[in-house]
């Protein structure tokens, strides 16, 4: 001990009594961690995506903003999937289990649907689902003035898209689910996929993150390859 720590700790026992210094650990009263903050951060800024989504657009579900956002946190945790391939009807049921609402899978299909979370198991209908994108579209655009015309015959209902396929014998029960996917589809493109980046971006690592979001890139460019390539008469 050189002489001015022995000066500075004479000074501190003479002021203070104590022989020894000590730190106090202890954090103060209604301090939160920093692992604690970003979890609040990350919950508040979910909830505002999610609630940006709702007033955008009209959603189907009637599931709380809770249970929205529990369906997104679900949807990107690869533990939801149990070792499966892909995303199922089975992941849809664990999810709904998993809500505060009374729910079923179904229900959680089409959240996914209202929330642009849509899988390629999704897209894997028994006829072809670039066709019924397609029509879907078309339909779409005659909420456009200029596109009124051009599109008045195109099919609106599910029976109607039915009888348009090329396919014989296609449920409307099974078009319509299928029409659903079409339509988050179309509505995830318009804004460039950028819901399902955030939430990406939001509830993933880096890596996991990027892939997602590219995943998501690819659909879009699928999606317009397959456009191209349908020749859909309308």
């Amino acid at each position: 001990m050189d002489d001015k720590t022995a000066e500075l700790r004479d000074l501190f026992v003479e002021a203070t009594g104590e022989e020894a210094v000590t730190e106090r650990q202890t954090a103060g009263r209604g301090s939160l961690s920093t692992a604690e903050a970003d979890a609040d951060a990350v919950a508040d800024r979910l909830s505002d995506l999610v609630s940006r989504m709702a007033d955008r657009y009209e959603f189907g579900s009637d599931l709380s903003e809770s249970d929205l956002c529990r369906v997104v946190r679900a949807f990107l945790d690869p533990d939801t999937l149990e070792g499966a391939a892909s995303w199922s009807a089975d992941a849809d049921a664990t999810v709904a289990e998993s809500l505060q609402a009374d729910a079923d899978a179904e229900t959680v299909f089409r959240t996914r649907m209202d929330l642009h979370l849509v899988t390629d198991a999704d897209r894997d209908a028994p006829f072809s689902y670039a066709t019924l994108r397609a029509l879907v579209s078309a339909a779409a655009s005659t909420d456009d003035a200029a596109d009124t015309d051009r599109n008045a015959d195109a099919p609106r209902d599910d029976a109607a898209l039915a009888a348009a396929l090329p396919a014989d014998d296609v449920d409307p029960a099974t078009v319509g689910r299928y029409r659903r996917v079409a339509e988050a589809d179309l509505a995830s493109r318009r804004v460039n996929h950028r819901y399902r980046d955030a939430f990406a971006d939001l509830l993933t690592d880096a890596d996991l993150s990027s892939r997602l979001a590219s995943d998501a890139r690819r659909d879009g460019l699928a999606e317009a390859t397959e456009d191209i390539e349908t020749d859909v008469s309308l």
